[in-house]
């Protein structure tokens, strides 16, 4: 039997992912070692608390407030960050690169905001940086992309990224219920923060999508590149309205490595709910990948949690292990200048357009001559059965249509007298030539 290559790891934040890797790397050292030809042998854990229980056992000899002795010991070649954000997690890699050890590290924000300057770290260092975990928790995405797609050219990838916000667009759809209540209900179950700006605004699915369209293009796209609306917006008006015409309303980050350019936007979207995207429920995550040699090929699984995203970190142990033993090169994926990129503005698409106009002749007909004069062409209108309140809601199908042009028709509308509220707006992905049941 060959004998297993040793590794010597130390993880930095021994919350609910570090404990969870901690945990696989105890309970599961020796099925790794015999799977993989590699044995990673956990030599420290830095966290600031040390008394509080992570329902792991581990020696309590690894356990240290000192992130930087941690680093730096003789027998570490490789550093697991799961402290998160972007101040300490950021020097502390930054450190342990300058130092030749390799980084894993399931921070997706740090990426997106700053993978040019940890790269470029690593590059100096000839150290490598893995981030399996940062995209969609334990599926497989970033691997995929790197390498088992890497003989194909990516034009296209919808993403749903975020399991706060499918869980809470899943509930409010069959609840029936208006997102308020779902949130709070998700903030019980621990599907989402107490403060949960980042997810329901759509800002981790846009450091994620950053991260996507990075390896879709392999240039850096940069995070402020991405146009980026949150689920807010969602009622229970349109989740029924999508519903009657065949699509459901899913948060998707949408990215487009064309000719012209490569264009990256999160916001709700309408898909096919025959389709594996328009499918996929509560907290569970997807990404459907076009490739021109691949063809379309999806990737689904659960977004987050405790032992999926430690298991994507350890799978990243074990590849990153492999190439340090071997002296091998590690992949860089953020070399090269920006690509071209695509204002949204230009982004043409289908549209669901809802305006509440009020009950009276003529109406209509003025809200299709601002879409006209914008050149907006319509594709059909739904009108329900007037109400006893004064505005009626009016439901718009364009024809695709420049983003640019469909902005300046919606702050029109919310102009044009007799519209009741702001108009709602969102992009219809019919996802064409992609797999469905």
């Amino acid at each position: 039997m060959t004998t297993a290559i040793e590794t010597g790891v130390a993880i930095l934040g021994f919350g609910t992912v570090g404990g969870g890797v901690a945990d696989l790397l105890v309970r599961h050292g020796d099925l790794i070692a015999e799977r993989s030809g590699v044995r990673l042998a956990l030599r420290a854990i830095a966290d600031l608390d040390l008394e509080r229980s992570r329902g792991v056992r581990v020696d309590r000899s690894l356990l240290t407030r000192d992130a930087a002795a941690a680093i730096h010991r003789d027998d570490v070649q490789v550093v697991v960050e799961t402290i998160g954000g972007t101040g300490a997690a950021r020097e502390l890699i930054l450190s342990a690169l300058e130092a030749g050890k390799t980084v894993v590290t399931a921070n997706k924000a740090l990426l997106a905001e700053h993978g040019v300057e940890l790269f470029a770290a690593a590059r100096h260092s000839g150290a490598g940086l893995y981030f399996e975990a940062s995209v969609a928790g334990g599926v497989p995405i970033i691997r995929a992309l790197r390498q088992g797609l890497v003989a194909s050219r990516i034009p296209a990838i919808f993403g749903i990224l975020n399991g706060t916000c499918n869980y809470i667009l899943t509930r409010m759809e069959e609840e029936r219920a208006p997102f308020d209540v779902v949130l709070r209900e998700a903030q019980a179950a621990g599907y989402a923060e107490a403060d949960p700006s980042l997810d329901v605004d759509g800002v981790d699915t846009a450091h994620k999508a950053a991260i996507l369209a990075t390896l879709a293009c392999g240039r850096p796209v940069p995070l402020p590149a991405v146009g980026t609306e949150g689920i807010r917006s969602v009622s229970n008006l349109d989740l029924d309205y999508a519903r009657g015409l065949g699509y459901a309303i899913k948060l998707l980050a949408v990215i487009r490595n064309e000719s012209g350019g490569v264009s990256v936007h999160v916001g709700p979207c309408l898909v096919p709910r025959s389709h594996l995207l328009g499918q996929v429920r509560d907290v569970f995550n997807a990404v459907l990948v076009k490739g021109d040699a691949s063809g379309d090929t999806i990737y689904c699984g659960p977004g987050a949690g405790r032992f999926p995203t430690a298991g994507a970190i350890v799978s990243d142990l074990v590849e990153a292990a492999r190439r340090c033993a071997a002296g091998a090169a590690h992949d860089d994926a953020y070399a090269g200048d920006p690509p071209r990129l695509r204002a949204d503005t230009s982004d043409r698409a289908r549209w669901y357009l809802r305006v509440m106009l009020r009950d009276q002749p003529g109406m209509l007909a003025r809200a299709a001559e601002v879409l006209g004069h914008h050149e907006i062409s319509i594709a059909s209108v739904v009108q329900r059965e007037a109400r006893s309140e004064p505005h009626v809601p009016v439901l718009f199908l364009t024809h695709r249509a420049a983003f640019g042009a469909v902005r300046r028709a919606l702050r029109e509308l919310a102009r044009m007298d007799g519209t009741g509220g702001p108009p709602v707006c969102f992009r219809i992905e019919d996802l064409d030539g992609e797999p469905s049941r």
